[in-house]
């Protein structure tokens, strides 16, 4: 299996890990973020593209109108079954898509919401053009991507401790696709070639991750990310020893009690 393949498969033990580990250490903030953006838009349907476990799902359910229609989308059918039984109450369609070729017709939307999806689209024109598509004219596409992994310091830390247990084929998921995307020049580029005519409205937002101990950041992204497939490709018998060096190496850097670290993003809103 090639990297770019292994990077898109959240399955098996990752579903659960990504949840409760990774989800409060870096994406609340940021789905607290995007549903902000989102409230005094005028809007009946919303689509969710990557929605993951459903953070960002779950605060829209929470914010939005009782009258605003919810369709939440993943391409990994594990990770919409891992959403849909802790989500809300609140009834959500829950759809298993994939953003290069979205099940939808023309115009079926008044907003698509991507919480750190885009990095993994393999083709991210063709991603953004498909949610052109399924927008109504004037309705909006608000998405959020990682910045540079040297501006978010557990996942620059795990990345660069893990290059001494492998120094001859480094496990690169976190550089490669979750903090690959974050040249807002090429986001801008591949918005206008997805036919997007509006000038995007890009913001960089600093955010704390914060977590009891060093053990919980190196289990969340080591164990409750595609990083875990990548890991045990190379040495199937060697996670928890890559996941006790990232602890120690986030230990080193942060101290051995409860630990805080800097995080990143790009905010992206742009008009259809």
């Amino acid at each position: 299996m090639s990297d770019i393949d292994i990077d898109k498969v959240f399955a098996g033990s990752i579903p659960e890990i990504y949840d409760t580990l990774l989800v409060p250490l870096i994406f609340e903030p940021y789905a607290a973020d995007l549903t902000r953006r989102m409230t005094g838009r005028p809007m009946r349907r919303v689509l969710e593209i990557a929605a993951g476990t459903g953070v960002v799902t779950r605060a829209m359910a929470r914010a939005l109108a009782p009258d605003v229609n919810i369709t939440a989308t993943d391409l990994n059918p594990q990770m919409i079954d891992r959403a849909r039984a802790v989500c809300t109450a609140r009834n959500v369609e829950w759809r298993a898509a994939d953003a290069m070729n979205l099940p939808f017709v023309d115009g079926s939307f008044d907003a698509v919401v991507c919480q750190f999806g885009a990095m993994f689209f393999p083709d991210k024109r063709k991603a953004f053009s498909e949610v052109r598509r399924v927008l109504r004219a004037g309705g909006s596409l608000l998405f959020n991507v990682w910045d540079r992994i040297e501006e978010n310091e557990f996942a620059d830390v795990v990345t660069t401790s893990l290059q001494t247990l492998f120094p001859e084929d480094p496990p690169r998921f976190m550089r490669r696709t979750p903090h690959g995307y974050f040249d807002t020049g090429a986001i801008r580029s591949d918005l206008a070639d997805a036919g997007f005519t509006r000038t995007a409205d890009i913001v960089t937002l600093a955010a704390r991750s914060r977590a009891d101990s060093p053990r919980v950041p190196a289990i969340a992204y080591c164990q409750g990310t595609p990083l875990q497939n990548e890991i045990t490709a190379r040495d199937p018998t060697r996670l928890g020893e890559a996941t006790d060096m990232a602890a120690e190496a986030i230990a080193r850097r942060f101290g051995r009690g409860a630990v805080d670290a800097k995080i990143q993003a790009h905010v992206i809103v742009v008009e259809s």
